[in-house]
């Protein structure tokens, strides 16, 4: 999100609409959006797209758009360039592709984001399906490696960071 929105600010004020208008008119309906809470705290959430749900409907597409458009207008471009590269790097056979994983950073390390990915997980291997990511930190790369993901690639962003794209077999 970095690359994307470089502005400090304008990042923190983007961010939290721009999830909730994702997470209520993408996630929601498909069943990708998972929360992990403790005494009624909200420590971590995923969002995840199920097979052959990643793109968004036009209809979707259009409940996002005001959000979307206000807040990334200055980083239409940017935001233009990380979308084709990871497009290409997508894999095409079906999976679970998760696309974002954060949590609070004053519980970070409670286990919450690995008892979402650990449920995840037990779905797509109910399902025999596979799951796809994008690490956007290398140092994040084990932390994915202990559930069984492997690194399939690297996506250089001009000007930007370095993402891994990493996939996960079914087992």
């Amino acid at each position: 999100m970095r690359y994307m929105v470089p502005d400090d600010k304008l990042r923190a004020r983007a961010l939290p609409p721009m999830f909730a208008a994702m997470t209520r008119h993408h996630f929601y309906s498909r069943g990708g959006s998972e929360v992990a809470t403790r005494d009624g705290t909200i420590g971590a959430a995923t969002l995840w797209d199920p097979p052959g749900q990643r793109r968004s409907s036009r209809w979707e597409e259009l409940r996002m758009m005001p959000t979307m458009v206000f807040y990334l207008r200055s980083c239409a471009e940017r935001y233009q360039v990380l979308n084709r590269a990871m497009e290409e790097a997508h894999p095409h056979e079906p999976h679970w592709y998760l696309m974002v994983i954060g949590s609070d950073p004053t519980v970070r390390g409670a286990g919450f984001g690995q008892a979402l990915m650990r449920s995840r997980l037990d779905r797509c291997d109910g399902e025999r399906v596979p799951a796809y990511l994008e690490a956007t930190k290398e140092e994040l790369l084990p932390y994915y490696m202990r559930f069984g993901f492997e690194q399939i690639g690297e996506i250089a962003l001009p000007d930007g960071p370095k993402m891994w794209p990493m996939w996960r077999v079914a087992r």
